[in-house]
């Protein structure tokens, strides 16, 4: 009984997310917030990606963790927007569908992730993520 109120959230969460990225539907949305998702928690730290989660849908947070290697962090790599952005597109098995070859349009998308993420997150969450974030990125995600 659980399951199902959790899936139907899940399913709102990423209907209201693709309707908000102007993403064609939820499977797509589906794959870009798992990619975000997954690039993120290569660069906060463990702790705080889970806080992030633990404001999220049930199974959202099953897709921040599937797959996770804490040796995966930090990622320094991720130092600006453009290296979150390129790792995000290479993260997403989707990516030619969802971003095409257009770095332009995946930043808006992910740029609308972030707007969208502070609807449904406290405030002192984004701002704790957007603190273990490189001044660029802290930035953008500030920004969006």
């Amino acid at each position: 009984m659980h399951f199902e109120k959790d899936m139907q959230k899940t399913r709102e969460f990423l209907k209201e997310f693709a309707q908000y990225a102007q993403l064609e539907n939820i499977q797509q949305a589906d794959r870009v917030v798992r990619a975000i998702l997954r690039v993120l928690r290569r660069r906060i730290a463990p702790q705080e990606f889970l806080d992030l989660l633990a404001q999220l849908p049930l199974c959202i947070k099953a897709v921040g963790v599937e797959g996770w290697r804490l040796s995966e962090f930090p990622d320094k790599s991720i130092r600006k927007v453009d290296s979150f952005i390129d790792a995000v597109m290479r993260e997403d098995p989707g990516a030619q569908k969802d971003f095409g070859d257009n770095p332009k349009r995946a930043k808006e998308i992910v740029r609308a992730f972030f707007a969208f993420l502070k609807q449904h997150i406290s405030e002192g969450e984004i701002k704790d993520v957007a603190a273990e974030l490189p001044e660029d990125l802290q930035k953008f995600v500030e920004a969006a």
